[in-house]
């Protein structure tokens, strides 16, 4: 369920290349346990917005609040430990390390939080269905497998917001029901979770969409109405 506190805001956030406004005055609050996901044309904004929410990038103007701080001017090394602290990312590509197991990749991220703990990454890779695969290497895993290891590397330090760009883009329609069923699960949870996706499928299931082009918020999306619906109907597809 849904919080009255506000776990991230862009106020005002533009992000500037010379000539090029890749983001133009976006305003943006989220509450903590909502899920959202953001849409939109190539070039429209998504990557810079992800990668300013996910503490990757800055603002070049506006202000961006998360969990109650100013992150906007924070420098490079300040950015970086704000995001392993209080951000769970899971990217389109995976990212694991080849040679190491399932749970040896969570217990990687473990290290540059705080200290690597075996039987905590098993429980992480519990919640995903996949303890019987922690001693098997990336390659020995399939496309939607693979997925679901990141998603319990990005869980494992308990982060404030889950944060996933194009999270079923290499999937097929079958693993991006289950990644889907676990976003829902660990929504249940009160997980705050924002999605970049272009699968109007996947858009359609978040409570709220945003819609990007050249820069700006077009829309605003509230499909809290329709939200357990769209659900039932992804998973049934």
């Amino acid at each position: 369920m849904s919080e009255s506190k506000k776990i991230l805001e862009l106020n005002s956030v533009s992000k500037i290349y010379g000539n090029l406004h890749a983001l133009s005055n976006i305003n943006l609050s989220v509450n903590a346990g909502d899920w959202l996901s953001i849409m939109g044309p190539s070039g429209s904004g998504k990557t810079t917005m992800i990668n300013i929410i996910g503490c990757m990038d800055t603002p070049s103007e506006g202000k961006v609040i998360l969990d109650g701080v100013d992150i906007s001017r924070e420098n490079a090394a300040s950015l970086t430990r704000i995001r392993r602290d209080k951000i769970g990312l899971i990217f389109q590509q995976f990212h694991l390390i080849s040679y190491l197991t399932a749970v040896e990749n969570i217990m990687v991220a473990q290290y540059y939080h705080s200290m690597p703990d075996e039987d905590e990454a098993m429980e992480a890779l519990a919640k995903v269905g996949l303890q019987d695969r922690a001693k098997h290497l990336p390659a020995q895993l399939s496309g939607g497998e693979q997925q679901r290891v990141c998603i319990a590397r990005a869980l494992i330090n308990s982060p404030q917001i889950l944060l996933g760009d194009e999270p079923t883009g290499n999937l097929d329609e079958e693993n991006e029901g289950i990644v889907v069923d676990i976003f829902r699960r660990l929504h249940d949870e009160g997980v705050t979770i924002i999605i970049v996706t272009h699968d109007p499928e996947v858009g359609d299931v978040a409570q709220r969409k945003i819609i990007l082009e050249h820069g700006k918020v077009i829309q605003d999306i509230d499909q809290s109405a329709t939200f357990g619906e769209a659900l039932k109907l992804h998973s049934k597809n």
